[in-house]
């Protein structure tokens, strides 16, 4: 059986302009990311690619060769392609998983998918957030007990433009009050999508051993079933003749 691959895809940006972000994340923030899927899923074959590499390092080539796509962005959105976008909204349509994070609510990738704004309440006060597992016996929930918790995080609340989750995982409390859908799924086409909320640049949360679970958990449920290629023939020859009597 051919290996689970999988790419993370970061915008590498925050990394090198805030030197906090550095400080945590010295190798970026999808080097952690990859490195915990890595660590969960020994046999997967897993890759990075950024914003500053030519074609955001997703070339066609790499797409194919890639079955899940986690994607993390903030400050850089518009800085990517159409042309990249278009190219991975047809992967997804044809059965490539992908697993968005916190900020990339706002990528152009996942509005595109969505046809929505994705657009949502926010405050940065080093709060608490509890994640609560509404849907135990989901895959993406395996290993993990009834909530675990982040000391710190930004807070996300609602409401949540997106459209109604074909599957709810987690629902966020925060410290001020606040709640939010934030593990929720989706499918396009033949392809699986999950957004995952935490993750703000600031905090540690891709060290943290939930999210890494969550994170690979999602990987492992978005992988392809199968490949379906989007194509509009002309169908000349039917099954049955057509206008014969029996």
């Amino acid at each position: 059986m051919q290996p689970l691959r999988v790419t993370v895809w970061g915008e590498n940006v925050h990394e090198h302009k805030n030197p906090k972000v550095g400080a945590i994340y010295p190798r970026g923030m999808h080097s952690a990311i990859a490195e915990g899927v890595r660590e969960l899923i020994p046999g997967a074959v897993v890759t990075t690619a950024t914003l500053q590499e030519s074609e955001h390092g997703l070339t066609v080539e790499k797409l194919a060769a890639t079955d899940v796509l986690t994607w993390w962005g903030h400050m850089a959105h518009n800085d990517v392609s159409d042309a990249i976008v278009d190219r991975v909204q047809k992967r997804v349509l044809e059965g490539m998983g992908l697993i968005v994070l916190h900020s990339g609510h706002y990528s152009k990738i996942f509005k595109r998918l969505l046809g929505t704004t994705c657009s949502l309440a926010w405050r940065e006060a080093d709060e608490k957030e509890r994640l609560w597992v509404c849907n135990p016996g989901h895959p993406i929930a395996q290993g993990l007990g009834t909530y675990f918790e982040l000391p710190q995080e930004e807070m996300y609340g609602e409401p949540f433009a997106i459209p109604a989750p074909e599957e709810q995982v987690f629902i966020s409390w925060f410290e001020g009050g606040e709640v939010f859908r934030s593990g929720c799924c989706w499918r396009r086409g033949n392809g699986k999508i999950f957004y995952f909320r935490p993750g703000h640049e600031t905090y540690p949360t891709y060290l943290d051993k939930n999210v890494r679970k969550v994170i690979a958990n999602a990987v492992e449920w978005a992988r392809p079933a199968g490949v379906w290629i989007d194509s509009c023939p002309n169908a000349k020859n039917p099954p049955e003749k057509i206008g014969v009597k029996k």
